[in-house]
């Protein structure tokens, strides 16, 4: 590629315009930042080297590289940083969901289509309306699919600062929404950063339903139900299937009672629409999906990344927290011996919940 023409670019009105041409393009908020991101190095050096990344070992194996934006994209002088809000415009509460034991709750997130697709393709045309004004520069586009400290790009350009969940918070959306950004070597003038608002709320950690938020702005990967139920591909802990309840990908309860997120705005995007009805269905329907049924049903959907398996072990430990029913016994029963050894385990500790529920005539809270 040719060298960017910064000399004859005016930098500062280049800069109004990409947030312009951002909300154009569907994003809520553009910010810049630089690449300095020493301070958040060591933590995430000290995080990995505690192993709170658990089987994450694409965390690990990038180490260092993912606070040197320099590194990952030679050249990098700064970040592009954009803010695009998913929360869907129709879909039902999420109190409503998690209260009835028998239905799925699905993170807000994923209820429509894949956001990688959706993010990766609007910064790549704010980055072609760039090209459009001033001609060829160099930069590459990342949406959650590269070694990149997200919240720390987006916390030091301003879109928000770093909440006691680690998540980014801003005071006029609060944390319903992703990051995106473009590395890029414009030298553009940087935005500043935000200031914290958290103040003593503890509420996402007093919330967390595992007790991952280990400490303020701590998280221990290991126990968080989004990890559990996403990332881990091999079994889920007996002593954490019981405090899953019925979230079968990925869990929001942090974030649901951040009191910022009274602000949270919902999307301008139909791409984030409610598919299948995953706002309001039974564990049971899911779970009598063929892999076929998955595969086609979760197309263009963020879900089907962690395959069919895993999709059927979330569901069968949602189905042995739910109230007892025959339904859901029967359910279990026609899997008890599924090709797959992990999910069979996961059916039968489900089988061995129920069947207790119903002994003792149990109301629907799940037992210990």
């Amino acid at each position: 590629m040719s060298a960017t023409p910064a000399a004859t670019v005016d930098l500062e009105a280049l800069a109004r315009a990409i947030q312009l041409w951002g909300r154009e393009f569907g994003f809520a908020e553009i910010a810049i930042a630089g690449t300095d991101l020493s301070a958040e190095e060591a933590r995430l050096l000290a995080w990995l080297a505690a192993g709170r990344h658990g089987e994450m070992h694409y965390m690990a194996r990038h180490g260092s590289r993912r606070a040197r934006p320099a590194e990952l994209v030679a050249g990098t002088l700064r970040v592009i940083t954009a803010r695009l809000d998913y929360l869907p415009t129709h879909a039902l509460d999420s109190a409503s969901v998690l209260a009835d034991s028998r239905k799925a709750y699905v993170s807000r997130y994923a209820l429509g289509r894949d956001y990688h697709k959706v993010m990766r393709g609007r910064l790549e045309r704010l980055a072609q309306r760039i090209r459009n004004e001033i001609g060829e520069f160099h930069y590459r586009v990342f949406a959650d699919s590269a070694p990149v400290l997200e919240v720390a790009l987006a916390a030091k350009a301003g879109l928000g600062w770093r909440g006691k969940n680690t998540l980014l918070l801003t005071r006029d959306a609060g944390s319903f929404f992703f990051l995106g950004e473009i590395y890029t070597d414009l030298p553009l003038p940087l935005t500043g950063p935000a200031v914290e608002h958290c103040g003593r709320c503890r509420a996402c950690i007093d919330a967390c339903p595992t007790g991952a938020i280990v400490a303020p702005y701590e998280l221990d990967a290991r126990r968080c139900i989004s990890y559990l139920t996403i990332e881990l591909k091999g079994s889920i802990p007996e002593d954490l299937r019981p405090l899953i309840g019925n979230r079968v990908y990925g869990c929001d309860d942090c974030q649901l009672v951040c009191p910022w997120n009274r602000y949270a705005q919902p999307s301008e995007l139909s791409d984030f629409d409610v598919r299948n009805g995953l706002d309001d269905v039974e564990l049971v329907s899911l779970f009598e999906w063929s892999e076929t049924e998955f595969d086609q049903r979760m197309r263009g959907s963020a879900i089907r990344r962690i395959g069919y398996e895993r999709w059927s072990r979330n569901l069968a430990v949602g189905l042995g927290n739910a109230a007892y029913s025959p339904k859901i016994v029967a359910a279990l029963q026609r899997r008890a011996a599924d090709a797959s050894a992990l999910v069979r385990e996961h059916v039968a500790w489900a089988l061995v919940r129920q069947n207790a529920r119903r002994s003792i005539g149990h109301n629907g809270k799940a037992p210990a």
